[in-house]
């Protein structure tokens, strides 16, 4: 698989599993409609519809596309970290039962990886 070129920084986060700053990430408040997309391999993640305000400093979302992500366990032993399906890259972690939308199931917290194509629905 051929992979995009990454900065520094978002090598540090996606490929070595770092965190960046809260607050900091271009798509915190983005409100476009379209999907959110592996900024390493382009696969398709999340939808913009899914997105919500969480408050926590990075983009939030309560649903991805079917199969798209990989939910394993934390090196921590207490979180579940969640990779991109199609090239393991870093995505955040999940953190169920926070109430923050009708589906009361997970938040997925820490993007920094995404970008988002408007012309995709």
């Amino acid at each position: 698989m051929n992979y995009n070129n990454l900065k520094p920084e978002e090598e540090r986060v996606i490929v070595h599993k770092g965190t960046e700053r809260p607050f900091t990430g271009e798509y915190n408040n983005n409100k476009e409609t379209g999907t959110y997309v592996c900024r390493r391999c382009n696969t398709p993640l999340y939808r913009s519809h899914d997105k919500f305000e969480s408050h926590c400093g990075w983009p939030s979302f309560d649903d991805e596309i079917k199969g798209a992500v990989k939910h394993l366990p934390d090196a921590d032993g207490r979180r579940i970290e969640i990779v991109c399906a199609a090239c393991d890259a870093h995505l955040g972690h999940v953190f169920k039962g926070e109430r923050f939308t009708q589906k009361k199931y997970k938040a997925l917290r820490k993007f920094y990886i995404l970008k988002i194509h408007s012309c995709l629905t």
